[in-house]
């Protein structure tokens, strides 16, 4: 990029940040000031002070969110077509040259093989339609360490390029390995096959784009010298419950008017969320590479949440981070319950609060820091949270309780008169519902005044009873985040790691006996903490029923809004609508096509359902593919060679059910266990043992 232009840009970057900073700060002090002029004391005991010290903090934190969702309905109803990248004419290669190579990856972890491969058809097949597709090639990164979902991926693959006949396209490679997870992943494929291409783009085991936004994106790419990151926003998509509807719903809807207010602010300092993005591959691999934080999980140790460092450090090398806010053809599956998105924030907590240690890191741009911090105070938030409503009912029990105290120890010609102003307090909550919800409601009429927008949510009625309905549901739940975000950060404080397990992405619904199990000491506190207050502060009482409501009613919310059929219920009805439902994009036509495919071929051959492990060692081709697929015989030694015979030995007279998953996969590893047990399984004389193999269900020849 010119010198001049950079400078002019970071120029612009740091005025718009500094008014940010002055729109931010100035009200928080006036409202502040007046929390503490409606307090007994105004402000002057110690209890008083924390009060006004948290509120501050909170205000400050949530006006943030306000005046980005403010500058960014701004800019969307002022800008109706979509606008290009600032420094988009810096390098400009022929548009009609051919594109540069680029890898699509998959990282997966134990995913559901069906719905991955049927996801990667999908944009497969949407880049055969755009005519790119020899530009393109994919590959299914595994993790996995389940035997039976392991041998299902590679099934699946070998089906998804039978059926596309795309075998020179579609690759799979598994780690043996687990190191560093999704990052690690990523920087195995980088070392192994990263020359041979110019961009990658990263999905996640749930993500869709478009072909036409895939070309889009490695186009501005390509215009854009200086471009290390270009981060879509995806939409989310595709769930049936209740709970899942109230996000996807509340994602399409407020998220636009969000990014474009992130981008106004962040301009090439911007987020990089890990998945549906395109990375330059040549400086992500020469300055992305992530440190090990000194000390043990959880603070220290590898790195969680990824993405923003890589995003700091790709731009501390001088490569820019962008946000297409305005980009649309990218999709994403949401939590289908409140359980599922609680356990993600467990680790995403423990991830975001390991960035405080890189906040001090050696020439990291403002902007990245300042993420840094925003991304903890994302959970230390619900931590103010809890701490004001915990100090704000002591004062208000201590107002009820303790009598006043009108002549102190210092002598004055006056007693000191207590004042409580509950009534003008009604300024300070119209302030801060303002700050709550004015965004929802800018979101809401940039829909409207859209010509013909509010069609795709269901019509103008429907599109404000269905905005209505999110927020009374997202105030019933914020209380049950609030006390959960509060338990993550102290568990992460007090040195408890968290596992890294695999997120839930099926609409099962949630049982009542496992919300009781989660939800019951959120339901104590609730009662407990109306119960007091309502005998001692009935005027306090009412103002906290909103939370108090929340935390009560926490189990039969979390274990309704999880059911697929009362989310289909407000479908049916027209509420919690979203454009892609009205107008279904092919590429998710093409996912429930390919999965049903997939599922069909299985049928076609007459294979049975058993579980992937049993099918390696019974089935002639899937034992076949998955010996070639290991590659050449490994040299193993005199002790591992006895141990692995003895596992074939366990596995044939007592049944792969006796076999624990970690026996499993050192037999699937080993491609003469696979082979001697396969001609063995196959010569076993007794039904009763065959019949553990599931050999009397199967055809004669599965090739």
């Amino acid at each position: 990029m010119d010198e001049g232009l950079y400078s002019l840009r970071v120029g612009i970057a740091t005025w718009r940040r500094i008014f940010l900073l002055s729109l931010v700060i100035v009200p928080s002090i006036f409202f502040s000031g007046y929390m503490a002029y409606l307090l007994p004391q105004q402000g002057s005991t110690g209890l008083e002070l924390l009060i006004v010290m948290v509120f501050t903090v909170l205000f400050i934190w949530i006006s943030m969110g306000f005046w980005t969702a403010v500058v960014g309905f701004v800019i969307l109803i002022r800008r109706m077509s979509h606008p290009k990248m600032p420094d988009e004419h810096t390098t400009c290669p022929s548009e009609s040259g051919p594109l540069p190579r680029t890898a699509i990856l998959m990282p997966v972890c134990n995913e559901d093989p069906h719905r991955v491969f049927a996801g990667i058809g999908a944009v497969y097949q949407s880049l055969e339609k755009s005519g790119v597709l020899p530009y393109f090639d994919f590959f299914i990164l595994s993790d996995t360490n389940d035997p039976d979902t392991w041998i299902e991926e590679e099934w699946c693959w070998y089906k998804l390029c039978h059926v596309l006949n795309a075998g020179e396209r579609i690759f799979y490679r598994r780690r043996r390995i687990n190191i560093k997870r999704k990052s690690g992943n990523i920087a195995d494929f980088c070392r192994r096959w990263g020359r041979s291409y110019r961009y990658m783009i990263v999905l996640d085991a749930d993500s869709i784009m478009t072909g036409s936004t895939l070309v889009h994106m490695v186009e501005i790419m390509e215009r854009n010298a200086t471009l290390g990151i270009l981060q879509t926003v995806p939409k989310g998509i595709g769930r049936d419950s209740l709970f899942a509807r109230l996000q996807q719903f509340s994602n399409n809807i407020y998220g636009p008017i969000f990014a474009a207010g992130l981008h106004f602010w962040q301009l090439g300092d911007a987020h990089f969320w890990g998945h549906n993005a395109v990375i330059r591959v040549e400086p992500f691999m020469k300055h992305c590479g992530l440190p090990r934080l000194s000390g043990k999980p959880p603070l220290g140790g590898e790195i969680l949440s990824h993405d923003f460092v890589e995003a700091a450090l790709m731009r501390r090398a001088g490569w820019g981070v962008w946000l297409a806010y305005n980009l649309e053809g990218s999709y994403e599956e949401m939590p289908p319950a409140l359980l599922d998105e609680l356990k993600r924030d467990r680790r995403w907590c423990q991830g975001n609060l390991q960035h405080l240690r890189l906040f001090f890191t050696k020439g990291l741009c403002p902007a990245h820091r300042a993420m840094f911090l925003n991304g903890a105070m994302a959970y230390l938030s619900a931590l103010f949270w809890f701490s004001f409503l915990v100090l704000s009912t002591a004062e208000a029990l201590q107002h009820a309780l303790v009598n006043p105290v009108y002549f102190t120890e210092v002598k004055s010609l006056f007693p000191a008169w207590p004042v409580w102003h509950p009534e003008r307090s009604v300024v300070l909550l119209v302030a801060t519902i303002t700050v709550l919800f004015l965004p929802r409601v800018l979101a809401i009429l940039l829909i409207l005044l859209k010509g013909g927008r509010s069609r795709l949510f269901g019509g103008a009625f429907s599109l404000l009873l269905s905005m209505l309905i999110e927020i009374i549901f997202s105030a019933l739940f914020a209380p049950t985040r609030m006390v959960f975000h509060c338990k993550f950060v102290i568990l992460t404080l007090l040195g408890r790691k968290v596992s890294w397990g695999t997120q839930s992405r099926v609409d099962k619904g949630t049982s009542w006996r496992e919300a009781l199990t989660v939800h019951w000491t959120a339901t104590v506190l609730g009662l407990v903490w109306g119960m007091v207050t309502f005998v001692v502060s009935r005027t306090y009482f009412w103002w906290i029923t909103p939370v108090l409501a929340g935390l009560v009613l926490s189990i039969p919310l979390s274990v309704w809004s999880s059911r697929p059929e009362a989310g289909r219920g407000f479908r049916k009805r027209g509420i919690l609508l979203i454009p892609e439902e009205l107008e279904v994009p092919q590429e998710l036509i093409w996912i429930k096509r390919n999965r049903e495919q997939l599922y069909a071929l299985d049928q076609s051959l007459g294979l049975p359902k058993a579980r992937g492990f049993v099918r390696a060692i019974v089935e002639p081709f899937i034992n076949e593919l998955h010996i070639a697929l290991l590659g050449r015989e490994r040299k193993v030694s005199t002790s591992l060679a006895h141990r692995l015979i003895q596992l074939r030995d366990k596995a044939l007279h007592e049944g792969p059910d006796h076999l624990i998953a970690s026996e499993k996969l050192e037999l699937l590893h080993d491609p003469v266990s696979l082979a001697a047990l396969h001609r063995v399984a196959w010569e076993i004389p007794d039904s009763r043992s065959a019949a553990k193999w599931g050999l009397t269900e199967l055809p004669l020849s599965s090739g």
